[in-house]
């Protein structure tokens, strides 16, 4: 009987972590993160793999941010679009640096609310910023309208590839 009892207060543990974690969702932004030494290693990257840059701008605080990430790991179409295309930077926001130049350098993105993205070509160049809400759809993000943002945005599209 008590090893009855001990297996369901463990499988119960768990659960409650697992639930914690979803609510809370995954980690995706580091508070501590130097996002000026971030975003150049990813240009660096971007160059050498001909991809564009994308800043994820948002905290561990927006929900919304949680949910943009989980549509695009959880889809494997939108999973190899991002892959393929960019180099992915998640710049953290907080009210503590809400007075970075890095903000005035990137045409101060937070006006748009989070999660918002800002793409920059493979030498750093601000070429998109991209309002999140338009990718919305009821209380997640729609996957063909993130398809269509990734595709119009790719190396490909900006340099005129992908015409018809």
């Amino acid at each position: 009987m008590k090893k009855w009892i001990l297996a369901i207060l463990l499988l119960w543990g768990g659960y409650t972590l697992q639930a914690q974690e979803a609510r809370e969702g995954a980690k995706l932004y580091n508070p501590a993160a130097d996002a000026n030494a971030d975003i150049k290693q990813a240009v660096k990257q971007a160059q050498q793999q001909h991809k564009n840059v994308m800043l994820m701008v948002g905290g561990n605080w927006c929900i919304w941010c949680t949910r943009f990430n989980q549509t695009v790991t959880g889809n494997d179409t939108l999973s190899k679009l991002m892959s393929d295309n960019y180099v992915l930077v998640h710049v953290n926001y907080e009210k503590k640096n809400a007075g970075d130049k890095l903000w005035a350098g990137l045409g101060y993105p937070q006006r748009f609310g989070f999660p918002v993205f800002v793409i920059l070509d493979n030498k750093g160049n601000r070429i998109h910023t991209q309002n999140s809400g338009y990718l919305e759809e009821g209380k997640g993000h729609s996957p063909a309208k993130i398809a269509e943002f990734l595709q119009q945005w790719s190396p490909a599209a900006v340099a005129g590839k992908t015409l018809r």
